[in-house]
């Protein structure tokens, strides 16, 4: 039983010994004494003030007596006004530490064959481009999250959904063939995401210049209503638009050249996704594409026409009307029979929903998306699906630099790959620079810098809420000193080598001495590490890995406070040491259980 639930459960018989009044032992606030106070748990009084018929401080006083003279693990009480301030004893404390030590996976539940199965859908990329800067915050919050949720001892499903075809596409490929020259991955030394990008870009830069050689000659003195109306004018008219969408259009009906080309563009890029996934760290139990998912929606699409759930334009275009539930119409075929993102989501629920008895899905998806997901819930439970309603929308905010934001477009992303060798070069920069890491070999200070630099770039995206947009910065990621991960793993690193000295020494790392005098600090340490099973309920149920984020931060700051104070292999006290290197090691192995919830390594040295 937990602490806080034992003072609960006997406020409740302190109550009714009391007072003679029975109350619940759930309506018993119990929580932790703020570090102004002395104690460890605070109960809020307030409550019970009509049945004692006394003051607040008087009802605590009588309360603390109580729970002192009955209640082993209350060693003594103060109080605050209406807050009554427990101090638990030495022996609970160290057997909460014996408990933590004794269990590898403390915190963590592991799901049997009745638990509930979530599938949880992120990175979604096309395949016009690499993977960027956004990107990146999606895939770690996805992993992160799926972590989460199958430490809270659910079966999960890791799944994916690449935007493999759509007018994007066929940009990127009628940019190649048009200017490519027959490039390959090969031929030009590039990643094929990249290679495939660059085609993107390059299309942008030829229909922007393209409309704007058919904007009218007075286009600059007219209105601003004027001007929208002639741009888009010119961008329908374009030429190499109108051949994007023929190729769209190529490509639905099955046409051999288009879908050998598609096929073999796809291939490059896929080959780089999957070298970007690996070194950030990023897996998937099943990837769907909606070129195989589209014809499904469309067949949905089709079905609910036929039942009057939606309805068709004069242009032939395949329409929602969602007026009754307070939105708008929402398109989900276009007029030459072409199908929309909407579309596709429909497909795409429908399979997996075929392929796993799924309990809950959850959708990693930008804030821009808010509207797309609350109309797919809309539209799948008018389509009959029960899961419909309770779709989860993961919704979080953007990510972008101090300069501001990017555009793919214009080629002005921040690329995964790049920024990923960024954060390793600065790490070794930095580490240079406070003189460590020397008499290693290369092999292993290159795989330090590895775990450094993508931890830091993990933590700094990871301990935002998901829901605030941010920005990232390098240089601030990458800092030892601060909330950063560099300073979490730096702390491990810390304990590790405390570890090895200890071994070396052959002293006791896993038994808790059950007379060891303790500490202030270090009950604070224990309660500390105590929490962590229900940090990590709250991020489950928030859907908030910054959760436990922060709260690595400041245990990894709680210990490194105690360890300035205190000290553990010059303790000449041998009962003490041991007590101490125990809770270092239990510090240690909560930091990695947490930051690993995260996707995060830890080095084993710093």
């Amino acid at each position: 039983m937990k602490i806080e639930q034992l003072i609960a459960e006997m406020i409740v018989q302190a109550v009714e010994a009391l007072y003679g009044q029975n109350i619940e032992a759930a309506s018993v606030q119990v929580q932790k004494t703020k570090k102004e106070f002395e104690g460890n748990l605070t109960v809020v009084v307030f409550p019970f003030l009509k049945m004692s018929r006394k003051g607040p401080e008087q009802t605590a006083t009588e309360l603390g007596q109580w729970l002192q003279d009955n209640v082993a693990a209350v060693s003594a009480f103060n109080v605050i006004k209406g807050f009554l301030n427990i101090v638990i004893s030495d022996s609970v404390w160290l057997e909460m530490l014996s408990r933590i030590s004794s269990d590898d996976s403390f915190g963590i539940q592991k799901a049997t064959d009745k638990s509930p199965l979530v599938m949880i859908e992120y990175s979604s990329p096309n395949t016009n481009k690499p993977l960027h800067l956004g990107h990146v915050r999606n895939n770690l919050l996805g992993g992160a999250l799926a972590n989460i949720m199958a430490a809270n001892g659910y079966r999960v499903v890791k799944t994916n959904i690449v935007n493999d075809r759509g007018i994007h596409i066929c940009k990127s490929m009628l940019a190649w063939l048009k200017w490519g020259n027959g490039a390959t991955p090969e031929s030009t030394g590039k990643k094929g995401d990249h290679l495939i990008g660059d085609y993107y870009v390059e299309f942008d830069k030829h229909f922007r210049a393209e409309v704007k050689s058919l904007l009218p000659a007075d286009y600059e003195t007219l209105d601003e209503k004027a001007q929208e109306e002639a741009k888009a004018k010119a961008e329908k008219e374009s030429p190499l638009m109108q051949e994007a969408h023929a190729m769209l259009v190529k490509w639905e009906a099955g046409d051999p050249e288009v879908r050998a080309l598609w096929e073999k563009m796809n291939g490059w890029v896929y080959a780089g996704f999957d070298e970007t996934y690996r070194r950030l760290g990023v897996s998937f139990d099943k990837i769907y594409y909606e070129s195989q998912t589209y014809l499904e929606g469309k067949g949905k699409v089709m079905e609910g026409l036929e039942k009057g759930l939606f309805f068709r334009k004069e242009d032939g275009s395949v329409w929602a009307d969602l007026t009754e539930n307070g939105l708008d119409q929402k398109l989900l075929l276009r007029s030459d029979g072409t199908s929309v993102y909407m579309t596709q989501d429909i497909g795409t629920a429908k399979l997996r929903f075929q392929d796993f008895p799924i309990d809950r899905m959850i959708y990693v998806v930008g804030n821009e998306q808010n509207y797309h997901f609350q109309v797919l819930s809309i539209l799948l439970d008018r389509l009959g699906f029960k899961w419909g309603k309770d779709l989860v929308h993961f919704s979080y905010g953007m990510v972008e630099l101090p300069e501001g934001k990017m555009k793919s477009r214009e080629g002005t992303v921040v690329d995964a790959d790049d920024l990923m060798d960024e954060m390793i070069e600065t790490a070794r920069q930095t580490s240079a620079e406070l003189g460590k890491l020397d008499g290693i070999s290369k092999e292993e200070t290159d795989e330090i810098m590895r775990i450094v630099g993508l931890g830091a770039l993990k933590y700094f995206i990871l301990k935002v809420d998901a829901r605030k947009n941010m920005t990232f910065n390098p240089k601030e990621s990458i800092d030892f000193n601060g909330n950063t991960g560099p300073f979490i793993q730096y702390t491990y690193a810390r304990i590790r080598s405390i570890m090895r000295k200890a071994d070396a020494e052959g002293l006791n790392c896993s038994s808790v001495p059950s007379d060891a005098a303790i500490s202030e600090k270090e009950t604070g340490l224990i309660q500390m590490l105590n929490s962590f099973p229900d940090v990590v309920a709250q991020a489950a149920v928030d859907y908030n890995p910054s959760v436990i984020a922060n709260y690595s931060y400041d245990l990894a700051k709680e210990f490194n406070q105690f360890y300035h104070d205190f000290s553990i292999m010059h303790e000449p006290d041998l009962t003490l040491k041991s007590m101490r290197l125990v809770l270092a090691a239990c510090v240690g192995k909560v930091l990695k259980l947490g930051t690993g919830l995260l996707g995060i390594e830890m080095p084993e040295r710093m």
